[in-house]
C-alpha cells in the first residue's frame, strides 16, 4: 500500500474537486507535502483527516467548525462533537417529520376532495376563522395565480406549507350582477390557527352558520351556481350574511385538467326571521 497519494488520485477516491482539497490546505485543514517538482503528496494522515472532513460536511458542519475540531482534537472535543452531530440529526428528523406530516394532509386532503360530492346545498357551522388578502379586481386566471405568489411571498415565514394551504377568493359582486362571471375582488388564504404563534390576520371569517355548495369543472360556471345559491336561501327562508366566496379545494396546484378542479362556494346565512 503507497504511503503518499497526488491530488488527483485523493479527488478522484473522494469525489472531491482538486479546488476544494487546495480549499482545505489553504485553511490548515489539510498539509499535504511536495515532492521534487514541487506536486502535493497526501500522506494516510491527511486520507484520515480527509474522511473526517467528509463526514462532518456531510452533517452540515462548517470548514470553520471541523478546522477547530482538528486542532484540538481530544475525547471531550469528540464527545462535544457527537452531541452536535446527535442534535443535527435530530433536527433532520424532525423536518422530515414535518415535511411527511405535510404530505400526509395534502394526500388525505386530496383523497376527500375527490370523494365530495358536487351540486348539493350544506349547512354547516364553523368556527371563527382568520385569513390574509390582496385586494385587486380579477378578471383572469393568470391574475389569480400571480396574486396567489404574491400573498404567499408575503406570509411565507406564517405558512406551515403552500401545498396545503386553503386558498380562497371573494367575488366581486357588482361584476356578477352585471353578468360577468369569475371576476373577483380579492384573493385570501385561510391561516392556519394550530400553530404555536397567532398568525397576523386581514379580516375574520365570523363564526356561524354556513351554506357550502360544491361544483366540479371550470370555474366559468361559478355565476350560475351563484344564482343557483341566491334562489336556494330564500326558499330555505334563509338570507346572506356577507357576500359569497371559493375555496379551491382541487385547482391548478394538483392537476392541468379544469375538468377535475372542485371549488367550494360559501356564503354565511342566518333565518329570515331573526332581523
Amino acid at each position: 500500500m503507497k504511503d503518499r497519494y497526488k491530488i488527483g488520485e485523493i479527488s478522484k477516491l473522494y469525489a472531491i474537486g482538486t479546488d476544494s482539497l487546495r480549499y482545505y490546505e489553504k485553511i490548515g485543514a489539510l498539509h499535504p507535502r511536495r515532492d521534487a517538482n514541487n506536486y502535493r503528496l497526501y500522506t494516510l494522515n491527511d486520507i484520515y483527516k480527509l474522511s473526517i472532513i467528509r463526514d462532518l460536511l456531510g452533517l452540515d458542519f462548517s470548514m470553520t467548525q471541523i478546522k477547530q475540531y482538528l486542532d484540538d482534537q481530544t475525547l471531550d472535543s469528540t464527545f462535544a462533537l457527537l452531541h452536535r452531530e446527535e442534535a443535527v440529526v435530530e433536527e433532520k428528523l424532525h423536518r422530515l417529520s414535518e415535511q411527511k406530516e405535510i404530505l400526509q394532509k395534502r394526500i388525505k386532503d386530496l383523497e376527500l376532495a375527490r370523494r365530495t360530492p358536487a351540486g348539493q346545498f350544506v349547512r354547516l357551522t364553523l368556527p371563527e376563522r382568520r385569513c390574509v388578502q390582496l385586494n385587486e379586481h380579477i378578471t383572469r386566471d393568470e391574475e389569480m395565480d400571480f396574486l396567489i405568489k404574491r400573498l404567499h411571498q408575503k406570509y411565507e415565514s406564517q405558512l406551515r406549507s403552500f401545498g396545503t394551504q386553503t386558498i380562497g377568493a371573494c367575488f366581486s359582486m357588482e361584476d356578477w350582477v352585471k353578468g360577468n362571471s369569475n371576476v373577483y375582488r380579492s384573493v385570501f388564504f385561510v391561516m392556519d390557527d394550530t400553530r404555536s404563534q397567532s398568525p397576523d390576520h386581514d379580516f375574520l371569517l365570523p363564526a356561524g352558520e354556513y351554506i357550502s355548495y360544491f361544483y366540479r369543472g371550470s370555474y366559468e360556471q361559478n355565476g350560475e351556481r351563484l344564482h343557483e345559491l341566491f334562489r336556494y336561501l330564500p326558499e330555505k327562508h334563509l338570507r346572506p350574511c356577507g357576500d359569497p366566496f371559493e375555496l379551491y379545494k382541487i385547482d391548478n396546484r394538483d392537476t392541468a385538467d379544469p375538468n377535475e378542479f372542485l371549488t367550494e362556494i360559501q356564503i354565511g346565512i342566518v333565518p329570515v326571521d331573526s332581523g
